[in-house]
């Protein structure tokens, strides 16, 4: 039986002889139900419709990104590291340009995923690389919808990972809302792969934070607050948000703070 997959958000849910009747992610007040209704598709028919853009961003990240356009839209990427390199979010379409591009990196030791709206098909990414444990925070363990014993749910603020990569939960968009800090990045100088819990904008000068970005439901000024204060101890240059060109390349920290202060001025009286 397939594993169907919802167009809108692009979550993939157990195997059913039919369609589920309803996208659990879709119907929570941070994400919509299409204007034409639920809708499903197969693997194999996402296959048949779409394919993987791979690009090398730099030394050591390549980001991985659907065309045309499915679901979220949002990009994943490789990070390479000496003892083992890790999948950072997620895409519907597990294709063979992405497989083998991974595969000639050296595989992956580990899948990371920011929030529940990019887990997807992660069950089928994990299974393609040799059953590689995937992490997410447990506080969204409930968003799941395709449970597995490749899984692994991390508890508290920090996930020291090898080679000094670690998991940050920030919260914010989701209670489990996590960025994964790169020290490699940036020729070194740090990098944050920040999914949209920290979300660049299109000007690539700022970033900004939301409970919901489709309907517009903003956070309030404390869990601004801790966003920051997650990622302040961690040196950082530059940050990869969660969408194609979206990237700040230069002096990120000093963009986050007055992103910030801008943030919590316009949400106070």
């Amino acid at each position: 039986m397939p594993c169907y997959i919802c167009v809108t958000c692009g979550t993939q849910y157990a195997d059913t002889e039919c369609p589920p009747g309803r996208c659990t992610i879709c119907e929570e007040e941070r994400q919509y139900v299409g204007l034409d209704g639920q809708q499903w598709i197969t693997r194999d028919e996402l296959c048949a419709e779409h394919g993987n853009r791979v690009a090398e961003l730099e030394p050591g990240l390549t980001e991985f990104e659907t065309l045309p356009k499915f679901g979220i839209g949002q990009r994943a990427f490789l990070v390479e590291s000496p003892r083992g390199n890790v999948l950072w979010d997620c895409l519907a379409l597990l294709d063979e340009e992405a497989v083998e591009h991974i595969r000639e990196r050296g595989g992956l030791s580990a899948i990371a995923i920011s929030h529940p709206h990019y887990y997807t098909t992660m069950v089928e990414w994990s299974e393609a690389f040799g059953d590689v444990p995937i992490l997410l925070h447990e506080d969204d363990q409930q968003w799941v919808m395709r449970p597995d014993d490749r899984i692994s749910f991390w508890s508290g603020d920090l996930k020291p990972l090898h080679d000094g990569l670690t998991l940050i939960r920030c919260g914010g968009h989701f209670e489990g809302g996590t960025v994964l800090h790169w020290p490699a990045g940036a020729g070194g100088r740090g990098a944050l792969l920040s999914g949209d819990v920290i979300q660049v904008t299109p000007d690539r000068r700022s970033v900004s934070f939301m409970y919901s970005y489709p309907n517009y439901i903003p956070l309030n000024a404390a869990a601004v607050r801790r966003i920051v204060a997650a990622v302040e101890p961690f040196g950082f240059e530059r940050i990869y948000g969660a969408f194609r060109h979206m990237t700040i390349a230069q002096c990120a920290m000093a963009v986050l703070h007055r992103s910030a202060a801008r943030y919590l001025r316009a949400i106070s009286d």
